[in-house]
């Protein structure tokens, strides 16, 4: 019985780790930075909105990450609170 709550506990744990993301400038953090901080978003993501931001130049909005191929509308409203342009949080909300 014991070893069953330690289960669930330790599972728990490990299930709570994506939802710790934390703010995160998407104009100059480096892809190890962005995976770690976008639920959703691993290293090879990540490294594609760096591509995408080296060739195209800053986002404006948190909604120009739709650009990058394997970024979709739910990973960025996940993401929305913890996407930081420059030093400021996007606060316009996708009507």
């Amino acid at each position: 019985m014991k070893r069953a709550h330690l289960i669930t506990a330790l599972l728990a744990a490990i299930c709570s780790f994506p939802l710790l993301a934390g703010p995160v400038d998407i104009n100059s953090a480096d892809a190890a930075t962005l995976a770690k901080e976008l639920n959703g978003v691993g290293i090879s993501k990540a490294t594609l909105i760096v591509e995408y931001r080296n060739s195209h130049g800053a986002f404006k909005t948190a909604d120009d990450l739709a650009k990058v191929k394997g970024i979709g509308k739910a990973t960025i409203e996940k993401n929305r609170e913890n996407i930081l342009l420059g030093s400021k949080k996007e606060t316009v909300k996708k009507k």
